[in-house]
């Protein structure tokens, strides 16, 4: 009996190891596994990995490689960048800007600076998820320590004007920081072309290994650590680098710029064939996020009367893995905070699923779940009714 086709639709949550990464990795657990700050050939070896590593991921961003500083993740970078740039504010700008859909790292960190004594204002979207920079521009105050705007949302796709929200935050003397997760190797990214000072990424959304990260600090941004026990990092991060992991971020960011120019456009081709055949097949299908400036692998769609959960779990079965929202929150009965901040009815923020492509799509991957998608929608739909 033939095995099920499975098809992968969860790549905002997460990618697999690129081989070419794992390989540059391997030596790294057992044979190079030198701790980098030791004084002996070991540790040189290890340290060394690590400046060669730092270029290419600076390379991505159009940094340069002592603005990188390595973390755990995405999650800590948004909580460095916030609450490093808060502490260093002295008391003289007390207040911190973001938006109404940031990733939980961002949103939970905003309140926890809050809770902490800190003003914090949550700039609302509209209702494709799109942060207006005449929203933004009434926020700021002359208090305003830091604006945090995701370049890209991680549950709709909606890629945000952050240009034109750093020009006018620098106007009124405030740091800006943008978590980047989603965007790296999606879009072209560049700290100077967006104005940013400060810049979140995960290589675990780039074909990398999990568990490794990084923020971007552009210099001469006042910052306070936050983790406190050793000297690595140029004293702006405690604790043992993980060499292996870092050296693979290293080589997925090498990757992921070759591949800039020409994957992201196979991509949205996919992407467009996955909207339109859905559309076609599912006529009250309503698509989520904004309708152009959106990441060429992200499609969000809500599906009136189909729970997305129980939709996720039928797709499953059919060997087509699906998301409901942000891996991070997926473990939440609650609604998605981006879908209620776009104004959408909690009846069908229930009734959402996301799809995300990647380098592994193909033509064949969206067609089936072309074919596939429909029954399971009606069937999902049948089964509430019958509940009912």
């Amino acid at each position: 009996m033939p095995s099920m086709r499975q098809v992968y639709l969860d790549y905002a949550a997460t990618t697999p190891v690129d081989p070419r990464v794992l390989e540059e990795m391997l030596a790294f657990f057992a044979e190079q596994y030198g701790n980098a700050s030791s004084v002996h050939a070991a540790g040189r070896t290890a340290r060394e990995a690590l400046d060669v590593a730092r270029e290419p991921v600076a390379a991505l961003i159009g940094a340069m490689p002592d603005e990188i500083v390595f973390t755990s993740g995405g999650t800590e970078a948004d909580n460095f960048a916030l609450q490093g740039c808060m502490a260093a504010s002295g008391g003289l700008r007390e207040h911190l800007v973001t938006t109404a859909i940031e990733h939980a790292a961002v949103m939970e960190t905003a309140r926890h600076v809050e809770g902490r004594g800190k003003r914090v204002t949550f700039v609302p979207v509209d209702e494709h998820g799109y942060v207006a920079v005449e929203a933004v521009e009434p926020a700021l105050g002359d208090d305003t320590a830091l604006v945090s705007v995701m370049l890209a949302n991680n549950e709709v796709g909606t890629v945000q004007p952050v240009p034109e929200i750093a020009a006018i935050c620098h106007e009124r003397g405030a740091v800006v920081h943008t978590d980047a997760v989603q965007a790296l190797g999606q879009i072209p990214v560049n700290v100077d072309a967006l104005g940013v000072d400060m810049l979140s990424m995960s290589a675990h959304k780039l074909y990398g290994p999990k568990g490794v990260g990084a923020l971007y600090i552009r210099r001469g941004t006042r910052m306070h650590a936050v983790t406190f026990g050793g000297e690595q990092e140029r004293r702006r991060r405690a604790g043992t680098e993980n060499v292996p992991g870092i050296v693979g971020f290293g080589k997925a960011c090498e990757l992921a710029r070759g591949l800039l120019p020409t994957e992201p456009q196979r991509v949205a081709a996919l992407r467009d064939r996955l909207v339109a055949g859905i559309r076609d097949t599912i006529a009250d299908a309503i698509y989520c996020g904004h309708p152009h400036e959106r990441l060429p692998n992200n499609t969000h769609f809500c599906f009136p009367g189909a729970n997305g959960e129980a939709l996720a779990i039928r797709l499953d079965g059919k060997g087509i893995y699906a998301a409901t929202g942000s891996a991070c929150s997926s473990a939440s009965l609650e609604p998605s905070h981006v879908l209620a901040a776009m104004g959408i009815p909690l009846e069908l923020a229930y009734n959402s699923v996301r799809f995300t492509l990647g380098r592994g799509t193909t033509e064949e991957d969206i067609e089936y779940t072309l074919a596939e998608l429909p029954l399971a929608v009606q069937q999902t739909r049948a089964a509430a009714r019958v509940e009912l």
